[in-house]
């Protein structure tokens, strides 16, 4: 009757665990085959592949309603890695659990889970995040020790044991389950035979030692993820001087040498504005040519190792460089001008300026419908010529299908009869071309400006794109009498009081105006130096952690910073519309 109760609680117990592993929506037999992955805003396929370096088919396969859109919010299966049993892994946080848990679950410390996760905090340690488990250290055993390296071995005596009458190595060793090797490491004078009556030492065997260390720390008292997170962070530290490298192609050629200089003058702006609020800073600038292994050999200066932080570089080919050379040395890497690569998925301490389009897609699309989704929104497009926003119009499209938002489409040709039946008469109509060019507002506006005077048809307005403010000058009229938005991440007026006084600074510095550019790299420089270097010296160590914190007045530039995931870089998603409105005001609407 006794074990026919207790084969019963055993089954019951079993029971709750496999009902609590599909509660948490994944059997624990499944967590070596794949882990779940929460999409954020911004995410393709093709990033989260990165991101973990696995293949688009792969994911596909496990997620077969992945191929034609995803959604944030939505969990896709991720396929493990094979090797994930022999070094890192992912693992998705499940309710419950906590650091102390995960480390005994992998056998591995949780200083080793912070270090392999540096966005990681008490605050985003939740169910559903995903985080890297780096590899359990492999415990290798020790060959037999010669007498006069005794001295140097480090090995824990389980006891003593008095030799008796008959006994042997192997009867010794049997009877405490550990292998003659590790009897002799302890006990080197046995090599030259065993004798009664005489002490030698005991040692653990390796398993178990292993076991009984992980025994005891589970009957430790479990510390709290706040404790765990806060002994494993760096002590706080600022920096009597900050070292500072700029690395640009400065010996390269046409618009791309004057670029860089420009940017180049920007940031020496800011560096003076620095030094005169009382800042301390080495600036080291360095031409990277056009080629990466002059880059190479710029990092080989033994004064690179001693840089806080590094701009550049300005080619999309050496980010890898600069990127390796940033993670291995853990120094800040800001780069200015790449819109996409990969490094930033892998490197904790790259900053990257310019938004990668995916990411900028959705910042605009989660703005446009917080402030159109009320609207009658009708797209244009331009079936003759091709539509260069089509990926941005697919996407959106895609948004407001899944928010439930109606729109209608048009084609810029159409009458004007054939427009007025696609206005709504209750609600405010807003016209999206499909196309950034000048060509397609070259058909679309003057349609919209006769029905607006016409036919006193106010309720219409227009969305764009940040091309649209190198039109101003052809445009400028139509955009305020249709109320015209645009969204951008960089955006500047010279009537802007903060870009009348820089432009003036400027002027006065190096006596010439910056190129008439989109974005202007004068201001490019100043914007981004100011913010980093205000950061790094207000901050010191813990600069990333306060990124958001830092407060500046930039000319042209916003920020917002991101990490891409808990062991990865920070991405930049400011993102601001531009509103032209009627009354002839220019509005910078920052979400």
């Amino acid at each position: 009757m006794k074990w026919k109760f207790i084969r019963y609680v055993a089954a019951c117990a079993v029971f709750c665990f496999l009902v609590a592993g599909v509660a948490d929506g994944q059997n624990v037999s499944d967590e070596k085959e794949y882990f779940l992955h929460t999409v954020e805003r911004g995410q393709t396929l093709t990033s989260i592949a990165k991101m973990y370096n696995v293949k688009i088919a792969d994911i596909v396969k496990l997620n077969p309603d992945s191929e034609n859109h995803i959604f944030a919010g939505s969990e896709l299966k991720i396929p493990q890695s094979r090797k994930a049993d022999e070094s890192e892994r992912f693992h998705t946080i499940r309710p419950g659990e906590t650091l102390y848990k995960l480390s005994i679950m992998y056998d591995v410390t949780t200083t080793e889970i912070c270090n392999a996760n540096p966005g990681l905090s008490a605050y985003n340690f939740k169910a559903g995040e995903v985080i890297r488990i780096p590899a359990a250290e492999k415990k290798t055993q020790q060959p037999p020790v010669k007498a006069e390296e005794e001295k140097d071995v480090n090995i824990v005596i389980r006891t003593n044991h008095e030799v008796k009458r008959r006994e042997t190595i192997y009867s010794i060793c049997r009877k405490y389950g550990i292998t003659e090797e590790e009897l002799l490491a302890v006990n080197p004078e046995l090599t030259k035979g065993l004798k009664r009556g005489s002490i030698i030492a005991i040692p653990y065997h390796v398993e178990e030692k292993k076991t009984e260390d992980k025994e005891k720390q589970m009957m430790e008292p479990e510390l709290t993820d706040e404790e765990i997170f806060s002994s494993n962070r760096p002590e706080k530290g600022h920096y009597d001087e900050l070292n500072i490298a700029v690395i640009l192609p400065f010996s390269s050629t046409g618009k791309e040498k004057s670029r860089m200089v420009e940017f180049y003058e920007g940031f020496l702006i800011a560096v003076n504005e620095m030094k005169e609020n009382g800042a301390s800073m080495n600036i080291h600038t360095y031409d990277s040519g056009t080629s990466d292994e002059k880059i190479s050999s710029i990092l080989a200066l033994e004064e690179m190792k001693k840089m806080n932080v590094i701009f550049g570089p300005g080619q999309k080919g050496s980010i890898k460089t600069l990127s390796d050379f940033s993670k291995k040395n853990r120094i800040t890497l800001v780069v200015p001008f790449s819109f996409s690569n990969d490094e930033i998925f892998d490197n904790p301490y790259m900053f990257q300026i310019n938004t990668p389009q995916s990411y900028l897609y959705s910042e605009v699309y989660e703005n446009f419908i917080k402030k159109f989704k009320n609207y009658n929104i009708l797209f244009v497009s331009n079936d003759s010529k091709g539509n260069d926003k089509a990926d941005f119009i697919k996407g959106l499209k895609a948004e407001l299908s899944h928010k439930k938002i109606g729109y209608s489409d048009i084609k810029v040709s159409s009458d004007e009869e054939s427009i007025k039946r696609k206005i709504s008469a209750t609600k405010e109509n807003l016209f999206v071309p499909a196309d950034g060019k000048a060509l397609i507002l070259n058909m679309l506006l003057p349609k919209l400006t006769v029905m607006a005077v016409n036919d006193s048809i106010t309720n219409m307005h227009l969305f764009g794109y940040p091309e649209w403010q190198t039109y101003t000058g052809e445009f400028l009229s139509s955009f305020y009498e249709l109320d015209t938005y645009f969204y951008t991440s960089f955006y500047t007026n010279s009537i802007f009081p903060e870009a009348l006084q820089y432009s003036n600074l400027y002027h006065r510095w190096y006596g010439r105006d910056m190129a008439n550019s989109y974005p202007k790299y004068g201001m490019l420089g100043y914007d981004i130096g100011l913010f980093f270097l205000k950061g790094l010296w207000q901050y010191g160590n813990s600069f990333a952690d306060n990124v958001n914190k830092v407060s500046v007045n930039p000319v042209q530039t916003g920020f917002r910073f991101e990490r891409v995931n808990n062991w990865g870089g920070f991405i930049n998603k400011k993102v601001f519309f531009i509103h032209f409105t009627r009354d002839y005001k220019l509005e910078k609407l920052d979400f």
